[in-house]
């Protein structure tokens, strides 16, 4: 009999309200067999045996006819109907009933549900008071306990209540988590498929694209012989129809990359004629060749260079402009580009696609951006295209934080509209930009190769023999001598014994990949190609790609399948100039499109880089190569960049008219730009910050190296120009050759040498900038405190305090600096300062040769960003202690002080 209740309860193929119904019918049964025994209902056992026996039948009926909710409101109309009866044949309050009255208003809450369960939880609301209001007005309504055990009865009652609703609560909690592994489980499982699924189109698009690379270059080596018109044809087809498979791949690609989150978009530096170039060379002749006039409108007041992912850019318009040409029949189709500036680095670009197609139904504009959805499917079955297209533009929009939107008049045409906010590269406009000063007509062109380099040497590197003849036929025209390696391992036998001047690389090769083969190279003993531009010749196609690539130390990156010209033009930017002998041919506007070359010149082995705010001077910077990431100052008109669209005198005429402003470190995806850049042109980088508990730029900065394996940030543990000595100490280092482990355990032992110590004239600007407190700010105007700042374990403190006037002040604070002057490497020092005018910086050096005269001297203007922390009237003398590990800073600073 338990077996049987047990199977009935814990059923797992039941849904879990079925479940849940089921207990608590159970637990209800129970409760009335407690009732009648307790309550010795001799004249009601009747009642009560046919009332369990009811809910029993009503359970199975409601479970065999699967009707759930009307089992269980018949039984509610039951306890409703029963439990007065009950209570006043028990005694009333004094019976152990009223106890079990909870147990009616558990059953409803469980089983029912929506208006169905607030009418009978108010109906027993209702009942209960009733019952509670006729048992103290009228008690002769109520049978007397006659067992005189009514405490005891209603203890029994607590008790026993409890326990099933215990019962039962533990229940519902297992049952839920159960539900709630059922959930993981399922999750789990989703994710796996989905990765497996990621997995399948990524692998799907590579083993597409390495067939198709061979079909595209095959047939453009037809193109370039002596054919008849009708094999021309139809190797244009093919050209044609390869094309429209490799946009299909990508689309479907893109929307798997979409859906799983792994998308990233890529800003970068772009020419935005170059870019609407490339696109109307793309769309033109399309247009033309269905009689569609192609027109062009692009607001000459558009920055010649902006910051965005320019890939995804031209994906977005050509998208829609293919769609637009599909889609009309007659008439025209307008790309019209207008700028609106939104600060002084901030642009909002407004791109419209307007067509005089036959546009889209009212009812059908809601749908018109659902992926694999095309609308009005029996007018236009005879369109080409997958529907993926304007689902991916939206998306890729809307990653790009920007917006899209549509309108179309039925039979009229209609007009896309895409808004996207981009940075400001060059304040450059664009100027004037015609259709006809950028078409190319294309047909009747021969091939003719732009360059021959009979003495240089290449390297193809690829696993499949079809691409390694391929490129090999592609580049025949150029005489350069040509080498291939089917795996890692040869191309690395290879290279032991050959110098080659470009080497082309597969990424996914069996046993060692491109990428290793490439760190390979670079750290190959013995080996001649160390320093050899490598670029990436993958299927492994995508913009994240592009990023990963030049992380890993690419000079380039080309996408299979790729055309004879670019290859050709890739290999050209790549190859030493003198090797390089220009066809008289061939066209100068030409060479270089859609070439991905990271860059142009042999990496150096390490590179020293730090932040606007070291203080160093330009000809210190650019004589040691020296690279500033830097940083904003922000202010009621905007964001400006440190030192070169703000400057610190600017900075400090904005506060002295009451303005406000403060500095902001570069974010994480600012400092991962300026890596990527950087290992453009070095094999390492370290990184040198502000003192880490001044400024977050040495967390953001610890936070975007993690992307790249040779970058190592540095906390200098000073500001201003006594990191600048760090920075300068660390790039004569690194220009000696020393090793990246060498020169980032100096810099972390200079810590202690360099003397880092500002004095302040008016406390104002550090207040409001978090770096002193109010109460001390309020203590030195009062009594004429002027505060000296100094730099310890990267915490910047108040050493000290200097009363008087500030002119006053200067001579005791030069004196305390240098007073132990037998201790001071008198080499170098900086004399830092904002707002201070030529008379008072006079004074400070002629106290400065009386106290301790040093070899050289410079007076190095504040950043703006030190500026807006400090205030004007600011200065420090900063210089290096003796130490063991000091070097000759005469040779450091071969420029000239002041």
């Amino acid at each position: 009999m338990i077996k049987k209740w047990r199977d009935i309860i814990f059923d797992h193929k039941i849904s879990l309200r079925e479940r849940m119904f089921r207990l608590v019918t159970c637990i209800s049964m129970i409760a009335l067999i407690f009732i009648l025994i307790l309550g010795r209902f001799t004249a009601n056992m009747f009642i009560m045996a046919g009332s369990i026996a009811y809910m029993y039948l009503v359970m199975r009926i409601s479970i065999r006819k699967e009707c759930i909710n009307t089992g269980a409101t018949a039984i509610v109309v039951l306890l409703l109907l029963l439990f007065p009866v009950v209570f006043f044949a028990g005694g009333g309050i004094y019976g152990g009933v009223p106890e079990w009255f909870v147990l009616c208003f558990i059953y409803i809450s469980i089983t029912l549900k929506g208006k169905r369960m607030a009418v009978f939880f108010l109906l027993c609301t209702v009942e209960t008071l009733v019952c509670y209001y006729v048992a103290f007005h009228y008690p002769e309504f109520v049978l007397p306990n006659t067992t005189g055990q009514a405490y005891f009865d209603s203890a029994r009652s607590v008790i026993l209540a409890g326990a099933l609703t215990s019962v039962l609560l533990l229940f519902q909690n297992h049952l839920y988590e159960e539900e709630n592994q059922v959930t993981i489980q399922q999750k789990k499982e989703i994710e796996e498929l989905n990765e497996t699924e990621n997995h399948f189109f990524s692998s799907m698009s590579h083993e597409i694209r390495t067939p198709i690379n061979t079909i595209i270059g095959l047939n453009e080596m037809i193109l370039r012989g002596d054919i008849s018109d009708d094999i021309a044809e139809n190797a244009r087809n093919i050209q044609g129809a390869s094309k429209m498979l490799l946009t299909l791949i990508n689309d479907i690609l893109d929307l798997s990359k979409i859906k799983s989150g792994k998308m990233e978009i890529v800003n970068v530096s772009y020419e935005t004629g170059e870019l609407f170039s490339e696109i109307v060379n793309m769309i033109w002749i399309k247009a033309r060749e269905k009689g569609l006039e192609f027109r062009l409108h692009v607001d000459p007041s558009i920055p010649s260079m902006l910051c965005g992912d320019e890939v995804r850019i031209k994906q977005v318009l050509i998208n829609l402009l293919n769609n637009a040409v599909k889609y009309t029949k007659e008439g025209s189709v307008t790309l019209s580009v207008r700028c609106e500036r939104l600060g002084l680095n901030r642009v909002r670009v407004w791109y419209s696609v307007e067509d005089t197609g036959q546009g889209v139904k009212k009812e059908n504009i809601p749908y018109i951006f659902d992926a694999f959805k095309r609308v009005d499917e029996k007018k236009n079955r005879h369109i080409e295209g997958t529907g993926l297209g304007l689902s991916i533009v939206r998306q890729l929009v809307e990653l790009m934080g920007g917006k899209i939107s549509v309108n179309s008049v039925y039979m009229n045409g209609s007009t896309f509209l895409v808004m996207l906010e981009q940075d400001i590269i060059s304040e450059k406009e664009l100027g004037a930009f015609t259709l006809a000063s950028r078409t190319k007509v294309r047909e009747g062109e021969q091939y003719k190769h732009s360059f021959e380099a009979p003495d240089a040497h290449l390297l193809v590197v690829d696993d499949n023999e079809m691409n390694l003849m391929v490129v090999s036929k592609l580049l025949s025209d150029t005489k350069i001598q040509i080498d291939t390696a089917s795996s890692g391992n040869e191309c690395l036998r290879l290279t032991q014994y050959q110098h080659y001047d470009c080497i082309l690389m597969d990424h996914l090769m069996p046993e060692m990949d491109g990428i290793e083969c490439l760190h390979a190279i670079h750290s190959q003993p013995g080996g001649l190609c160390q320093t050899v531009p490598v670029i990436a010749l993958t299927a492994n196609a995508g913009s994240d790609n592009q990023q990963l690539y030049r992380k890993e130390g690419f000079s380039g990156y080309l996408a299979k399948p790729i055309s004879g010209a670019l290859l050709e033009a890739a290999v050209m930017s790549i190859l030493p100039r003198e090797l390089v002998q220009l066809s008289e041919e061939a066209s100068q506007s030409e060479i270089g499109k859609d070439v991905l070359i990271f860059e142009q010149a042999k990496r150096i082995s390490l590179m020293v880089t730090t932040d606007s705010v070291c203080d160093l001077p330009d000809s210190l910077k650019k004589e040691f190569g020296i690279y500033v990431c830097p940083y904003y100052i922000c202010t009621e008109q905007g964001r400006f960049l440190d030192n070169s669209e703000l400057l610190a005198d600017e900075m400090l005429a904005h506060m002295a008219e009451g303005g406000q402003g403060f500095s902001q470190p570069p974010d994480v995806e600012d400092y991962e730009r300026f890596f990527a850049q950087r290992l453009t042109e070095a094999q390492n980088v370290i990184h040198i910050t502000m003192a880490k508990h001044v400024s977050d730029g040495y967390h953001n900065a610890v936070e975007a190296a993690k992307s790249f394996e040779n970058v190592t940030v540095v906390d200098s543990g000073h500001l201003s120009s006594s990191m600048g000595l760090s920075v300068l100490y660390a790039a004569y280092m690194a220009e000696n050759h020393a090793s990246r482990e060498e020169v980032v355990g100096t810099v972390k032992r200079l810590r202690r040498y360099i003397s880092s110590a500002f004095i302040i004239d008016n406390t104002n600007a550090m207040c409001r900038a978090g770096q002193i407190s109010r109460n001390v700010q309020i203590l030195c105007d009062a009594l004429l405190l002027h505060p000296v700042i100094v730099l310890r374990k990267s915490r910047m403190t108040v050493g000290s305090m200097e009363l008087g006037s500030f002119h006053h002040v200067i001579k005791g604070y030069v004196r305390k600096a240098l007073k132990n002057a037998r201790n001071i490497d008198r080499r170098i020092l900086f004399i830092t300062y904002a707002g201070m005018d030529e008379k008072s910086l006079e004074y400070i050096q002629e106290l400065v040769r009386q106290y301790c005269p040093f070899e050289r001297v410079y007076l190095q203007k504040a950043s703006s960003a030190i500026a807006s922390n400090c205030g004007p009237g600011s200065f420090g003398l900063l210089f290096m202690k003796k130490n063991e590990a000091s070097i000759s800073l005469s040779e450091m600073s071969r420029g000239d002080g002041r």
